[in-house]
């Protein structure tokens, strides 16, 4: 599922080769689906929890061993931040690899097929300017770089650009919301339910798919739960901007730092962040 737009050179702004890291990144997502992918298949995994009473499996620790290990050894003047094992490389880094070994672990555990590797690259002052989205048992992949727009690949259509929607009203929306404890503490539940009955349709896809669906203009607002982590924003942050979309906290704010996430077409955005 690799392989990306030929145009190579140091981009002017972010002084790196936007294609070459795009490209590596790739490769990344290519070590990560060799993992991650017979583990789900053969069930070969055995189930621990964190403190934070969520999931993780040897399949989690092992793939973002093995991808740190690849960028430590390509990019040793980069540092990497992971879910599962932390920072890890060039601490003082301005450029730093944000890694989800698998976004939607409890899925992977229950053999249902949403889950991916989330590999983005970010700077201090840039953001995240890179962002692979893989998932091998949904048989798709997204992937975006700064100014290249966002594409997907899939083994019946190949490779092709994607897309927002143009849709402009809410009523005419399909949005998906994933409801939490902490939309709970912030008294926020009932917006989102009106926001649903305000909507044409509403699902609720969650994890990376849901905004991954606003990017290719299936979905029209996607809005995540309280509690997410920069490790599962900054790469879907990249392919939904890339897409035409906006992505934003749930206070407005452009960011994949914060606890919360809305991604939308652009054009309901202002119609949305203030019930979220």
């Amino acid at each position: 599922m690799s392989g990306v737009d030929p145009v190579v050179g140091v981009d002017p702004v972010l002084g790196i080769d936007i294609a070459a890291e795009l490209q590596f990144a790739l490769e990344l997502a290519d070590l990560a689906d060799v993992i991650t992918k017979p583990h789900y298949d053969d069930r070969s995994f055995s189930l621990d929890w964190k403190a934070n009473r969520t999931e993780v499996t040897e399949a989690d620790r092992d793939t973002e061993s093995a991808i740190s290990a690849r960028v430590l050894a390509d990019r040793p003047h980069h540092g990497l931040f992971g879910e599962e094992h932390g920072l890890v490389g060039d601490h003082q880094s301005p450029w730093r690899w944000i890694i989800d070994p698998i976004d939607g672990t409890s899925n992977f555990v229950r053999g249902i097929p949403v889950w991916a590797t989330l590999i983005a690259l970010t700077h201090i002052a840039h953001g995240a300017v890179i962002g692979v989205v893989s998932a091998p048992a949904l048989h798709r992949r997204w992937w975006a770089g700064y100014g290249r727009g966002a594409h997907i690949s899939t083994p019946d259509t190949g490779v092709h650009q994607i897309h927002v929607s143009t849709v402009d009203q809410l009523a005419d929306a399909q949005v998906c919301v994933t409801f939490s404890s902490g939309w709970d503490d912030l008294g926020l539940t009932p917006q989102l339910v009106q926001l649903q009955q305000q909507a044409y349709r509403a699902r609720g896809f969650g994890d990376f798919w849901q905004h991954m669906l606003v990017a290719e203009g299936a979905i029209d607002v996607a809005v995540d739960a309280v509690g997410v982590a920069p490790y599962d924003l900054a790469a879907v942050m990249v392919v939904v901007e890339e897409a035409g979309g906006t992505f934003t906290d749930r206070l407005g704010e452009r960011t994949f730092r914060h606890d919360s996430a809305v991604s939308s077409n652009g054009l309901l955005h202002p119609r949305v962040v203030p019930i979220a």
